[in-house]
């Protein structure tokens, strides 16, 4: 099926003989009007009904995408969540306050094995005065089994 994209006015010329753009579509059966006069009004109704029906199925699939990644998402948000509470007790300050200290949790996903990752964060909390072999062991422990967020791909339709 093909619609046009272009409003009331795209619908208009289609719905007129003419040489504009042209909508094809299927008339419901047993909806239509039986009428000659009443046929431009039919096709109208028809191409929007048509443009409301792609409308769905869009806002349908996005929300099966939506539905696939929630849990992963949450997760990573309860994750970092975490992990900011945790520096704020290791350099004893608000979140404001804090050096700027970036945990990559991706990045640590990527790495070969757990020395590589506790090197990593070792390197990462250089400048924390407080043992930090604690919230590294935990942050490991909570990281195992996550998946890479890989970025949303776009489909075209």
């Amino acid at each position: 099926m093909s619609v046009a994209t272009g409003g009331s006015e795209a619908a208009a010329a289609a719905g007129g003989g003419g040489g504009g753009n042209r909508v094809f579509f299927q008339s419901p059966r047993g909806g239509g009007g039986s009428g000659g006069s009443s046929g431009g009004a039919s096709r109208e109704d028809s191409v929007s009904a048509a443009v409301v029906q792609v409308q769905q199925r869009r806002h349908q699939q996005g929300k099966v995408t939506v539905k696939y990644d929630r849990k992963e998402l949450r997760k990573r948000l309860v994750l970092e969540e975490w992990i900011v509470e945790q520096l704020g007790q290791l350099y004893g300050c608000e979140e404001e306050e804090m050096p700027d200290v970036e945990i990559d949790i991706d990045d640590l996903l990527d790495a070969a094995n757990e020395e590589e990752r506790t090197l990593k964060l070792q390197e990462t909390l250089v400048d924390c005065y407080k043992p930090t072999e604690e919230f590294i062991k935990e942050l490991l422990t909570r990281i195992r089994g996550m998946r890479k967020l890989s970025p949303p791909q776009k489909k075209s339709i």
